[in-house]
């Protein structure tokens, strides 16, 4: 089976990609036979949406341990006490970690090292996207790109030994992270006169308000590091894949929608939008089902899908050279780079 990186790119309009993924596509949910006794699960922003959808779906695939990692600790307990009503059996957790906080992710990932014995899989689901331009404090880097792009990648980073160790001998760690088709639609970033691609779109000009330009790209970006982190990590340590869930009715990813706006899309997802139950079972799909032919690739509709079509030019594989090394750069204080070296010097 091809991966991303083998397929050809995608030869039509986003238009018909999204008519293909909303009307044309059948969902496809795990097999009823499905077993996740003694598996340990993590999901990040697993108090609401999909995130919570697919916790609850694995849960009645008899999940035995999940951990569900939010930033709220009473937001988290709610949704941890709704599930345990449903499946007294399993034993539920819930965990801080705060993506817009490299400290936080890094303490976080620390704790999950120290307290689980084991981890089969993580998903990383948090996100968000901003239609005012924002930053982040303790960064400065603007906050669509941190929580998407430059925090998932390091907390990605983190995870990988830890579920590399922590699988059962001769079974892979699972990662699947949360992309999107609108990646597809993102234009091929530049420095655009500064010194970085990074601090390019950190400027106020980079954003255009009210658009969602760069939640498209912080998941092009998450493409591009998926692109490199094939020559990196083996799929018989880690399977590492990304997913789009589609667009998805009842989430809450679009909270920060205008007034004017929200009655319109509220209107169009009506027509269009899957449920939250389907496209939560894309993230089993990716998480479950998914083999090596889906690792370091993009899943959407629930098959392997190219990447972004400038992935297949020198132009984009050099762009996502510098974004890695400047990514690198960025990560420096947690060691990033170190933790991918060994990870890569260890299937040598």
């Amino acid at each position: 089976m091809p991966t991303s990186k083998d397929l050809p790119p995608l030869d039509v309009g986003f238009g018909s990609v999204f008519y293909k993924n909303q009307f044309k596509t059948k969902p496809q949910h795990p097999p009823s036979t499905t077993d996740l006794t003694g598996k340990v699960v993590l999901i990040t922003g697993a108090n609401t949406g999909l995130g919570y959808e697919s916790a609850k779906q694995m849960l009645a695939l008899r999940l035995s341990h999940l951990i569900i990692a939010v930033r709220n600790q009473e937001k988290g307990d709610a949704a941890a006490s709704k599930l345990r009503n449903l499946y007294p059996k399993a034993k539920i957790e819930v965990m801080i970690v705060d993506m817009s906080k490299y400290s936080s992710i890094q303490e976080f990932a620390q704790q999950v090292d120290n307290k689980l014995s084991r981890l089969d899989i993580a998903i990383l689901n948090a996100g968000l996207t901003k239609l005012k331009y924002t930053t982040e404090p303790s960064t400065g880097h603007e906050q669509v790109i941190q929580v998407n792009y430059l925090s998932t990648v390091l907390l990605a980073i983190l995870l990988l030994p830890i579920l590399k160790k922590k699988s059962p001998p001769g079974t892979p760690g699972r990662l699947t992270i949360v992309n999107a088709a609108l990646a597809l639609t993102a234009a091929l970033p530049t420095t655009d006169g500064h010194k970085s691609i990074l601090a390019a779109l950190d400027s106020p000009e980079s954003f255009a308000p009210n658009s969602g330009k760069n939640y498209s790209m912080s998941k092009f970006l998450g493409q591009m590091f998926a692109y490199k982190l094939s020559e990196y990590v083996s799929a018989d340590d880690v399977i590492v894949n990304l997913v789009c869930p589609g667009f998805v009715k009842g989430t809450d990813l679009s909270r920060d929608v205008s007034i004017i706006i929200k009655p319109l899309q509220i209107l169009f997802s009506s027509i269009a939008a899957r449920t939250v139950k389907d496209g939560a079972s894309t993230y089993l799909d990716a998480a479950l089902v998914k083999g090596k032919e889906s690792h370091c690739s993009f899943v959407m509709s629930w098959q392997v899908a190219p990447f972004h079509a400038a992935l297949y030019t020198p132009e984009g594989k050099e762009i996502a050279n510098k974004l890695f090394e400047e990514t690198m750069e960025e990560l420096e204080f947690a060691n990033a780079r170190g933790i991918l070296e060994s990870m890569k010097a260890a299937t040598v």
